[in-house]
Order: structure tokens, then C-alpha cells, then sequence
């Protein structure tokens, strides 16, 4: 009696080929084997598959912000050398709104297995924190891929302001803004921005109590305070430092630990007496959660490698990115640490997005 073959689902057959794979860059790199032991007289002869190649069709990388913007240029600067090692195209495709949320949850609900995306922090850590009603869950949906860069924000100030001595340093600096308590403003990019909540925070840990005024964007905080609306703000070091050495503001600190090598002269905010305060903004590289897991792998080795080649991290160092290039694993600490903290002050004081 014949027996009908079973039907095995495409993806678990490309789950299957791909898990075969001894390196995430290609099959003529597996190592020999050696060989397999004679089986017993009449056993029955296995089946020789061919592994399914991937990828088989271009390889999209979907971005949450316009062209031209930071992540835009950090998807771009390495979708050219992942498509040379991919050995197909790779399309930056930019979805924009709500702060990067929907070209993250155009990721997640990919199913084509050649979709990823380049993403910001709050994409992959307190999205449906700061608005429940955001579509997809970071923390199920997304599969993370590699960290890519990291970034400290800047605090910075107008260059003369009332209350302020034009020659007080960071720890000077403080103390007038306890002293100017709430008739002092700062301002963000927006309601739930790293800007935002990390202002917050810093709030908690200097006795500092400034009003938040959101804005449309880091150009027109930066215009506010030449126009003397605003006393602070916690910028990227790249627009904060153009500022700065034009003479129009003044940076204060930096927000990560210690001094940073994006603005070496910028002292930490620790040196200026403020403790336990660390923050940073990043991006990183995710993947829908339903990609299979050897896809997943392959990918992630390949764009962390690529980060750390040297002309792409010099390329990412000069758009204001200190270049990580973790594991999935790495970048999964980072998203578990982030949300914890970021969670925490949006807890504390309440902060829902508009």
C-alpha cells in the first residue's frame, strides 16, 4: 500500500533549511563534517535537502521618520553594505508619524520574512506605556535585532539668561534653576520624548522644577531659547554643539556617565554633583516576532558586524552615534533596562502622550 507524503508548511521548511546554516553569512561557509556513521542493513536511505536560500526577493527596511532624518540616515548607511552581503536589494522604506509608532507597527504585522526596521528607543520600550492605544506590543511583537548607536542628550542653556552668571559652571547652573523653581520653562519635541521624560527624571534627581513646553521639534526648542522662552533643554549633542560653538547656547552636561566621546569637552552631569542619572537616546535594528528564528540570526549578525566595520562607524560616529552593534541578546538587556527606568518616571509623574 502506498503511503502519501506529509505536507510540510513552507515556513517550517524554511525554518528548517535555514537553521542548517553553520554562519549567518552563507553556506560556503559551513565546516566540514565528518562522516556519518554507515547505518544498518536495511535501514531506509534519508532524503538529501537543499537548503532553501535567503533572502529570495529584495529586503525592505521600513524607518518611522522622513527622509533625511537620524534614523533615515542610519537605515541608509547600512542598507548599502547588507544588500552587498545579502546579494539583494535592500529598500529603505520611510513610514512617518506618531513619533516613529507607525512604521514600528507596520514591522510587526510584516509577513513576508524580509522586513525589518531601523528604530528609536521609545519604538521598542514605552510605547503602549505612554498610550495604550498604540496598535502593536514592543515587547511581544517586535523581535530585537541589534543595538545599534547610542547617543547622550545634551542640557543646554541660553548663553546669558537673568539668575544665571555668565561665567556659572554646571554646579552654578543648578543652583539657579532651584532657585527660578517653576517661573523656569524647558522644552521637548513632544509630550513622551526622551527629552521629555528624561528631563523629568533629571527633575527627581536635582530638585529642579522647570515647566515643560513641547515643541514641534529640536529646531524650534533650539529657537526658543535664543529667544529667551526657555531656560533648558536636553538636546542631541550634534544640534546642541552647532548651537554652542556659534556662540548662541551654552552646553551644561551631558546626560550619560561619564564625559562622551561625541562632545569631549561637555562634562557630565555626575560631575556636577548629579548622581544616579544616566540616559541616553539609541537606535536599534528589530524584526517582526513571527520572522523565523535563523532568518533572525542571520540578519543580526550581519547589521551589528556591518555597524562595527570601520567606514560605517566613522559614517555613524559624524551623524552622532556612538556605535554598539550588539547581539539580540544585548539590545534585549538594553530594551528590558530602558523600559524599567523610562517606565518608572512615566509612572511617577504621570505622563500620558497627546
Amino acid at each position: 500500500m502506498l503511503l502519501s507524503r506529509p505536507v510540510v508548511p513552507r515556513r517550517a521548511t524554511l525554518a528548517l533549511a535555514l537553521a542548517a546554516l553553520s554562519s549567518p553569512w552563507a553556506i560556503a561557509q559551513q565546516t566540514p563534517q565528518k562522516a556519518p556513521a554507515a547505518k544498518p542493513a536495511g535501514a531506509a536511505p534519508a532524503a538529501a535537502a537543499a537548503p532553501l536560500a535567503w533572502p529570495t526577493k529584495p529586503v525592505r527596511i521600513i524607518v518611522g521618520f522622513p527622509a533625511g532624518s537620524s534614523p533615515d540616515l542610519t537605515a541608509r548607511t547600512i542598507a548599502e553594505p547588507l544588500s552587498k552581503a545579502l546579494g539583494q536589494p535592500v529598500i529603505v522604506e520611510n513610514k512617518v508619524g506618531a513619533g516613529g509608532n507607525i512604521g514600528a507597527d507596520a514591522v510587526a504585522k510584516a509577513r513576508d520574512d524580509h522586513t525589518i526596521g531601523l528604530m528609536i528607543n521609545g519604538n521598542m520600550t514605552i510605547a503602549k506605556m505612554l498610550n495604550p492605544a498604540v496598535p502593536y506590543d514592543p515587547l511581544k511583537d517586535l523581535a530585537p535585532l541589534s543595538l545599534i548607536g547610542t547617543s547622550p542628550l545634551v542640557l543646554t542653556a541660553p548663553v546669558s539668561q537673568p539668575g544665571v552668571p555668565a561665567t556659572a559652571d554646571a554646579r552654578e547652573f543648578f543652583v539657579a534653576a532651584r532657585n527660578g523653581g517653576d517661573k523656569w520653562s524647558y522644552g521637548t519635541p513632544g509630550v513622551g520624548t526622551v527629552g521629555h521624560i528624561g528631563t523629568e527624571l533629571l527633575k527627581s534627581r536635582s530638585n529642579i522644577n522647570p515647566v515643560h513646553v513641547p515643541y514641534p521639534g529640536y529646531p524650534q526648542v533650539a529657537t526658543a531659547m535664543l529667544g529667551g522662552q526657555l531656560q533648558m533643554a536636553l538636546m542631541p549633542p550634534a544640534l546642541a554643539q552647532a548651537q554652542v560653538k556659534a556662540g548662541k547656547l551654552r552646553a551644561i552636561g551631558v546626560t550619560s556617565s561619564g564625559r562622551s566621546p561625541l562632545v569631549p569637552d561637555v562634562p557630565s552631569l555626575a560631575e556636577a554633583g548629579i548622581t544616579n542619572f544616566n540616559l541616553e537616546i539609541w537606535n536599534a535594528f528589530a524584526a517582526p516576532a513571527t520572522m523565523p528564528k535563523p532568518i533572525q540570526a542571520k540578519v543580526a549578525a550581519l547589521v551589528s558586524e556591518i555597524a562595527r566595520s570601520p567606514e560605517v562607524r566613522s559614517k555613524l560616529f559624524q551623524q552622532g552615534w556612538q556605535v554598539v552593534g550588539t547581539s539580540p541578546e544585548g539590545l534585549a538587556n538594553r530594551i528590558k533596562a530602558d523600559t524599567n527606568l523610562l517606565g518608572g518616571v512615566i509612572a511617577m509623574r504621570g505622563i500620558k502622550a497627546e
